[in-house]
């Protein structure tokens, strides 16, 4: 059998975190799909690699023989990859949201003309993987919206911190306000990421500035455009002040709210050493022009 390498990602977490429920958090993919990955796994295996209960995952005798090889597999694989990386003098860089990247384009002009023989590729991710490509392992470093689930297990330097306002239908009547206070938005419906995305999703409704008000979902999603056309449609969504000049939509009005933390956005990278002195340098020119305060 011919194995993914994202499929022993998915089994390493699994036998890690003991769980779907942990391990679909970690990974930024619903429990559904964790379960059908594994299932895929398993069946191209021909062996059954956890044994199932209301109190977990537990690995098989077949899972712990595999669980004891896949960590020297993905990391073979993952210096593979930077090894190629290398040789194509390669350095990817995630990131989310316009609001998010600033100067960032102009950094790459100058890295470029100091370091002619590397690129660099911005890559967008959807709000359905916070960690904008680093826990997959498709980027080296991200420009990231601070907490996002797993942080933890990365190296993590806060940039800059900007106010968070909110996205109304244009009809609403509150659009017209000067300032909204939170406390208007409680029963709202909110447009909101998905469960699996955790700390995020739960940021992004401000769950913990509502005193313990219960949220209301009006719809949910993963893309700016969908965000945008699901405001318009009536619901309401937290979101970064640079939202309002990166993201339009004729019948969207933005308005400073009152009444719940800001944003906070950082650079993020592995712990382990990537592309060493090179990706320092560009990461040290980003962190110098984006830094604030």
């Amino acid at each position: 059998m011919d194995v993914d390498m994202r499929l022993l990602r998915y089994f390493a977490a699994v036998a890690e975190e003991g769980s779907l429920t942990g391990a679909a958090r970690r990974l930024f993919v619903s429990q559904p799909a964790l379960t059908k990955q594994i299932r895929r796994l398993e069946d191209g295996l021909g062996v059954r690699l956890f044994a199932r209960s209301r109190s977990g995952m537990a690995l098989t005798e077949a899972g712990r023989e595999l669980a004891a090889r896949v960590p020297a597999l993905l990391a073979g694989w993952e210096e593979a990859v930077q090894a190629t990386g290398r040789a194509a003098r390669v350095l990817r860089l995630g990131f989310l949201d316009a609001g998010a990247v600033g100067d960032v384009p102009e950094v790459i002009a100058e890295f470029r003309q100091a370091q002619p023989e590397w690129q660099v590729e911005l890559r967008q991710f959807d709000w359905s993987d916070p960690s904008a490509g680093l826990a997959r392992g498709d980027v080296d470093a991200a420009l990231v919206r601070l907490p996002f689930p797993g942080q933890e297990n990365f190296a993590v330097r806060e940039l800059f911190v900007e106010e968070r306002g909110v996205l109304l239908p244009a009809r609403h009547p509150l659009a017209n306000s000067e300032v909204v206070e939170f406390r208007q938005l409680w029963d709202e419906p909110f447009v909101s990421a998905g469960a699996e995305t955790g700390a995020w999703r739960e940021h992004w409704l401000a769950t913990r500035e509502r005193d313990g008000h219960p949220v209301r979902v009006g719809a949910v999603t993963s893309r700016p455009d969908e965000w945008l056309g699901m405001v318009a449609g009536g619901c309401v969504a937290l979101a970064p002040a640079s939202a309002a000049r990166f993201y339009s939509h004729p019948n969207v009005a933005f308005r400073p709210v009152r009444g719940v933390s800001p944003s906070r956005v950082g650079l993020a990278r592995s712990r382990r050493r990537t592309h060493e002195a090179v990706l320092d340098d560009l990461l040290q020119a980003l962190t110098r022009r984006l830094s604030r305060g």
